[in-house]
């Protein structure tokens, strides 16, 4: 059974990027586990200003209402096109199903 949710999800990736559509995969799979159904909204950011205007640092960026699902990304100040770094190149399973926990308890 599948309950929906209203979650502002984003998605957002840089052309090049290997990692944006497996963790779009993961992202689906946490959502699934946790039994919710909503949108996810996939945002190419094309340059540098793009990353300035989005508060961008690096693909593959999952944010839910606005909030990075990384705790140690939502201090980080600067922007970027750089990949970011994720123990193993994806943000892990746990860490999204943490984020959706905490947007569902806000």
């Amino acid at each position: 059974m599948f309950t929906w949710v209203p979650m502002k999800i984003e998605v957002l990736y840089i052309d090049g990027c290997p990692n944006y559509r497996p963790a779009i995969d993961r992202l689906k799979a946490a959502l699934q586990q946790e039994g919710l159904s909503t949108r996810i909204s996939v945002i190419k950011v094309k340059d540098k200003a793009d990353a300035k205007a989005l508060k961008f640092w690096g693909p593959p960026t999952i944010r839910i209402h606005g909030i990075d699902i990384d705790f140690s990304a939502r201090t980080f100040e600067g922007t970027g096109i750089a990949c970011r770094y994720y123990s193993g190149g994806l943000p892990t399973e746990e860490m999204i199903r943490a984020a959706l926990k905490e947007a569902r308890e806000r």
